[in-house]
């Protein structure tokens, strides 16, 4: 998904007010943009800034983030999400294999269809185990 579209997709979604959540939903407290994760985020950093460039974007049914080493988003349909005591684990319906494209661009967790995010006590969010968001990750709905 090209960086444009990502944008125009969010700025949509953000100008419709984002959609009313039922409370059953686990991920909830997720859905939209977040910047850091690849490396530490700037606290400093204006909500249009964050918005236009974002690490990650959860929805309820996809979760798109960067790398270093792609210059478009990644996309993981989530297949399941289950809260568990300081935050969510989402898992992933399986990639298709990408040969061509060499190893899977991911989360770098030790299984790449599971992605398990934790909740800060600063409002933060870290990924766990993932070796290819070491940093912990803000909210850009909440600059």
């Amino acid at each position: 998904m090209s960086p444009r579209l990502v944008s125009l997709t969010l700025a949509l979604w953000l100008a419709a007010g984002a959609p009313a959540v039922a409370q059953t939903e686990p991920h909830a407290w997720l859905y939209g943009p977040w910047s850091g994760g690849i490396a530490p985020p700037d606290p400093g950093q204006k909500a249009t800034a964050c918005l236009a460039s974002p690490t990650v974007i959860v929805t309820r049914d996809i979760v798109l983030h960067q790398t270093l080493l792609e210059p478009l988003y990644q996309q993981r349909i989530v297949e399941t999400v289950r809260a568990v005591p300081d935050g969510v684990e989402i898992r992933f319906r399986p990639a298709p294999a990408r040969p061509s494209l060499g190893p899977q661009a991911g989360f770098g967790c030790p299984d790449p269809n599971v992605l398990r995010i934790k909740r800060e006590p600063d409002g933060s969010v870290t990924f766990p185990g993932c070796l290819g968001f070491p940093a912990p990750l803000i909210s850009c709905l909440a600059r």
